[in-house]
């Protein structure tokens, strides 16, 4: 049996050639918000990670979240890590396009930051809690809902204890709370399936549907106000 190999390189630019290709005529070009949620230890960060390391052409925008910082975590990066105070007031200076307390813990979206991204017609594409997808949802229906999910619920229990960040209990809650978070599916325009070290299968589906995004007849259109 022939061996085929998988070059990266190729798959990057494979890509951005389909990503960049002008369709005929004068079609309006408009930019994409794309929401990636799911439970917690779907593989949301890495996903992430993994699609710019592949040079995928979006703007990523970093929560802001007063959860302390991990071992392999940058600041800035990776999230935005704040004081509960500053948090607090970025809620009340309306900093925050949506925020929310997650496991005792504060998340929100910079406001700024999409509001520019989307003026300068860039693709953006920002990581959530489903509760803070349902916010979004209301805000801005037009942005484009990708639920992450992995291949099994065992499988998301195995990722779960080998990050080592959470309590006993805290991991049952996290488990728990996935179920719920399932069920709220029908919020969400796509399902993508992260299997375990198949992240590249994943980050592949949501290429797939970007591009498909970026073909519809009617495109979507993003009203921040």
């Amino acid at each position: 049996m022939r061996k085929v190999s998988h070059n990266k390189n190729v798959e990057k630019l494979c890509f951005s050639t389909t990503y960049k290709s002008q369709l005929p005529f004068d079609l309006p070009a408009r930019p994409l918000l794309i929401v990636i949620s799911g439970p917690s230890g779907a593989g949301k960060d890495a996903v992430l990670t993994r699609m710019k390391e592949l040079g995928y052409p979006l703007e990523y925008i970093a929560t802001v979240t007063t959860r302390t910082r991990r071992a392999n975590e940058r600041d800035n990066v990776d999230y935005h890590f704040v004081s509960e105070e500053k948090f607090h007031a970025m809620i009340k200076n309306k900093e925050l396009l949506e925020w929310a307390n997650v496991y005792g813990n504060w998340y929100g979206v910079p406001y700024e930051p999409v509001k520019q991204a989307l003026e300068k017609g860039q693709d953006i594409i920002i990581k959530v809690d489903v509760q803070g997808a349902a916010t979004i949802k209301k805000i801005l229906p037009q942005a484009v809902f990708i639920f992450l999910m992995p291949s099994s619920m065992d499988e998301l229990a195995m990722r779960l204890k080998q990050r080592h960040t959470e309590l006993p209990f805290d991991l049952a809650l996290r488990i728990k709370s996935a179920e719920e978070e399932i069920k709220e599916l029908s919020l969400f325009d796509y399902i993508v399936v992260n299997k375990q070290d198949k992240i590249d299968l994943a980050v592949s589906d949501i290429g797939v549907i970007i591009t498909a995004e970026k073909r519809r007849v009617s495109p979507r259109e993003i009203n921040l106000e």
